[in-house]
């Protein structure tokens, strides 16, 4: 029975290639992840344990900025008593923030997945700095100076001497370039951008003079690390931690393969889906081919072959077609690899240096997953291949499901779908993480059950179409829709894939243009002003920014988003807890903006109270606060602010729930009483004359032309969120291809194979006179009849999962409103046609090619 089974693969190997190519795909897709990942942690594992190769200890501090009594970090004292310690050969103190450098036309210089940053040059004794090597000059030793890493200088085109402008979050700077380096610090590794400054200039920019947020370790020759870290830690403030170089290596690589476990599970989740979607590809295949060789499988139980070997059989034949899928799919898979890593850089992204890491794990997984995947799916056809009756080999009429034989699995359907169904209006029902859950969950019933019932479905859905095909095309079309409904089983599988796939598709595009309209009503329902004035880091911008802006030509209003921190209660009157140590209020977020003038840069619909009461120190809090903490225009809130200094609020104005807003507002000059330096993540402007390119220009010379603060006008604050959602999309679409692209493969293995079995009836059909033109266009026209069905079972899927996700995220995003895309669902349905088209081009030319009297007499 092995060697049948070898040679029956061996005379259906054209038949099989279908077959073999999904499987490959899916095998190539979860080796070729596997591999890609362990590549990349095994690279950045090596990069991390070489930045801590010279670092004996390693001190981290974590200042505290609303508490102007904690030290910043660690002072120049503490680190010359480090360098005074036995078997302490150096100690070099950091301080770092953001950093972004011009080109000479004055664009920031994009740190594409590294950030911008800005780091000290701390030479030693020798005058040099571990951390870098130059390759051009030297660091900077003044403060007019600065140094770049080779990839931000290449690409600003800066050479030695030259005169660079930097932005940090206060105004732009022009430094000389002292010199260029490399470096292995792993942001600059991924495409970041570094500037070095002086380390009394870096401390004035981003701490306090004679203050270091970071300190490295560099051990004497016999020294030990851990004796090393027992004597340095005594030395610390409070607000300070050590750890060994080692140690803090080992804490990198595995948040490393933390961040890289996620991109690997979705790379796996995508991977399992055009696997589950090749399952019905290589059913398809394998009921067919029994199919076809009923008459040889009933002759072989004739003389002797029991039911378990004739299952074997076919299980050995699946057996050989996943191994060598799997074959070909590992090395496919290096390959995959390999152009993910090289295609990393496109995006900016470097990857370190490393070999390629072939482990037993994905080498285990290709042929695991190849050959287990394709035996399930060979299993039932395999079963149906043992019930043939010997008797059967006196008739060479292949046996054909009925209506009748489905009903059995038509019931099962219906009660898996009704299951499904029931799960995913529960789920909508429940909202929130557990609601998603239980969608997934439904979904996943829902969808096998739809599959189940496919068959059953094929007749009704396909009689809406077929009226479309006889008019206009005659003959052909209504052959076609005879065929497309000749065997439900078949049309319901070879359609299952390509309803898996436009499930998904449409599931995400009806999520995602929901979310997407409804972000953009947000904004523009609640911004007024015509520019938002951000840093390009996302980091919050300097006071110097919002000065120059209220003072810049044609503004006529200005206020920022300025976030502030207050504690509820004051000291003074809580309770004391059983510690004797005052009980702490809730912490609450707050929103400092300017009086008078936000009501011009923001849409804010009071409900009680007057908003102008912000210009006499009074708060305004969201209906929602207002309502859970029972507070009404008129209630004393005592507060404690970020000094540490108490005082009380009194509620001026209560106003409606707002994106852009935090739940109490306050007046700038209330927050700065209390603040040093204010956090500023947004200013908001309105302008004489609206947006226009002089407006733009004109708030740009305000800020000094800084490279590092953009103007974002109603368009861009729209994209910054609608773009977001518009990249995921296309990124699942991506993913979602080889899904689609199996199932154009079953689409062409199901014709290629059903023209096979129907070599005499279409010689019959050309003897009495079908062209060989119309015979290409039924079996076309078939194809597309098949496609559209499995497409508009897919879309209808797809859009209750889309409403039903919706209904879990409704209460989180203001002015949700389910939106049907209907562009690009009518999108969706025309390629689904294309694809029946163009999977149909081989088997139709076969088909046509036919000869007829060879065809005819064809047994």
């Amino acid at each position: 029975m092995f060697r049948t089974a070898v040679r029956t693969v061996l005379a259906h190997r054209t038949r099989l290639l279908m077959t073999v190519l999904a499987v490959m795909l899916g095998v190539a897709f979860v080796s070729g992840t596997l591999l890609f990942t362990d590549t990349l942690s095994n690279a950045f594992r090596s990069q991390s344990a070489k930045s801590y190769d010279d670092v004996a200890v390693a001190v981290t501090s974590y200042g505290d900025p609303d508490d102007p009594e904690a030290d910043p970090g660690v002072p120049q004292k503490t680190l010359d008593r480090i360098r005074a310690l036995d078997g302490v050969a150096a100690a070099y103190g950091r301080v770092d923030g953001f950093a972004g450098v011009a080109d000479p036309d004055g664009k920031l210089i994009d740190g594409a997945f590294g950030s911008p940053k800005g780091s000290n040059f701390a030479p030693g004794e020798d005058g040099k700095d571990p951390r870098y090597t130059f390759t051009q000059g030297s660091g900077p030793l003044k403060a007019g100076q600065i140094a770049l890493d080779e990839g931000t200088a290449g690409k600003g085109g800066y050479q030695v001497g030259d005169r660079v402008r930097v932005a940090t979050n206060g105004p732009v700077r022009t430094f000389t370039l002292s010199g260029v380096f490399t470096t292995d610090d792993g942001e600059v590794k991924a495409g970041g951008s570094l500037v070095l400054f002086d380390t009394a200039v870096a401390q004035q920019q981003y701490l306090e003079e004679g203050w270091f947020s970071d300190v490295t370790v560099v051990a004497a020759p016999g020294a030990d690390d851990e004796e090393l870290l027992d004597a340095v830690e005594p030395l610390l403030p409070a607000s300070a931690e050590a750890g060994t170089g080692q140690k803090l290596a080992e804490e990198q690589a595995k948040e490393i393969e933390s961040g890289l476990g996620a991109l690997k599970q979705v790379l796996l989740g995508f991977a399992g889906i055009a696997l589950f979607v090749g399952v019905f590809l290589i059913s398809n295949t394998f009921s067919m081919l029994v199919a076809q060789r009923t008459k040889e499988l009933a002759l072989m139980r004739a003389v002797g072959a029991s039911r378990k070997q004739i299952t074997r059989s076919v299980l050995v034949e699946a057996a050989v077609v996943g191994a060598v899928a799997s074959a070909v799919g590992f090395a496919v898979g290096i390959a995959l690899a390999l152009g993910l890593r090289s295609g990393m850089s496109a995006f900016g992204m470097t990857v370190p240096p490393g070999p390629l890491v072939v482990t037993v794990t994905p080498v285990a997984a290709a042929l695991a997953v190849g050959v287990l995947i394709t035996m399930l799916a060979a299993w039932l056809p395999g079963r149906r291949a043992a019930k043939i009756p010997p008797v059967a080999a006196m008739s060479s009429v292949h046996a054909v499901a009925t209506t009748r034989s489905l009903v059995v699995r038509n019931s099962v359907g219906a009660v898996v779908t009704a299951i499904g169904a029931a799960a995913i209006v529960w789920g909508a029902g429940v909202g929130g993480d557990d609601g998603r859950i239980r969608i997934a969950g439904g979904a996943f019933f829902a969808l096998i059950g739809v599959i189940v019932l496919i068959p059953l479905l094929s007749r009704p859905v396909i009689a809406l179409i077929r009226p479309l095909l006889t008019g206009p095309f005659g003959v052909s079309g209504k052959l076609a829709g005879q065929n497309a409904v000749r065997n439900p089983r078949r049309t319901g599988a070879t359609a299952s894939a390509l309803t898996i796939g436009l499930t998904l598709v449409t599931g995400l595009t009806v999520l995602g243009v929901t979310v997407g309209q409804a972000l953009d009503r947000m904004t523009t329902d609640n911004i007024k002003a015509d520019y938002m004035v951000v840093m390009a880091n996302g980091g919050p911008l300097d006071r110097s920014a919002l000065t120059a802006l209220e003072k810049a030509d044609g503004v006529s209003a200005v206020s920022p988003q300025q976030a502030v921190s207050l504690q509820l209660g004051s000291a003074g009157k809580d309770e004391d807890t059983a510690d004797g140590k005052p009980r702490r209020g809730d912490y609450l977020s707050a929103s400092a903006v300017t009086p008078g003038a936000v009501e011009k840069v923001l849409r804010i619909d009071v409900v009680r109270g007057d908003l102008g009461s912000l210009a006499e120190g009074r708060v305004a809090v969201a209906e929602k606060t207002a309502a859970s903490k029972g507070w009404k225009v008129g209630t004393d809130i005592p507060v404690t602010f970020a000094d540490r200094e108490h005082g009380t609020l009194t509620v001026g104005a209560v106003y409606k729930d707002s994106e852009f807003l935090s739940p109490v507002v306050i007046g700038t000059d209330v927050a700065d009483a209390h603040e040093a330096k204010p956090y500023i993540p947004q200013i908001f402007v309105t302008m004489e004359g609206g947006e226009s390119a002089a407006n733009e220009k004109a708030l740009a010379h305000a800020l000094g032309d800084n490279p590092a603060i953009t103007m974002m006008d109603h368009q861009d604050i729209r994209d910054q969120f609608g773009g977001m959602i518009n990249l995921l999309l296309n990124i699942l679409y991506g993913l979602l291809a080889m899904a689609l692209l199996i199932a154009v493969l079953g689409v062409v293995n199901t014709l290629a194979m059903s023209v096979f079995e129907r070599q005499q009836e279409i010689g019959m059909l050309r003897a009495i006179g079908l062209d060989r033109r119309r015979v290409k266009r039924m079996v076309r026209l078939e194809a597309v009849v098949i496609s559209l069905f499995g497409a508009l079972i897919g879309v209808g899927l797809g859009v209750f999962l889309g409403w039903a996700i919706g209904q879990t995220v409704k209460s989180s995003i203001p002015g949700y409103e389910l939106v049907l895309p209907w562009d690009r669902i009518a999108l969706f349905l025309v390629a689904a046609g294309l694809v029946g088209v163009l999977a149909s081009l081989w088997p139709a030319r076969s088909a046509a090619k036919l000869n007829v009297l060879d065809a005819i007499k064809t047994d």
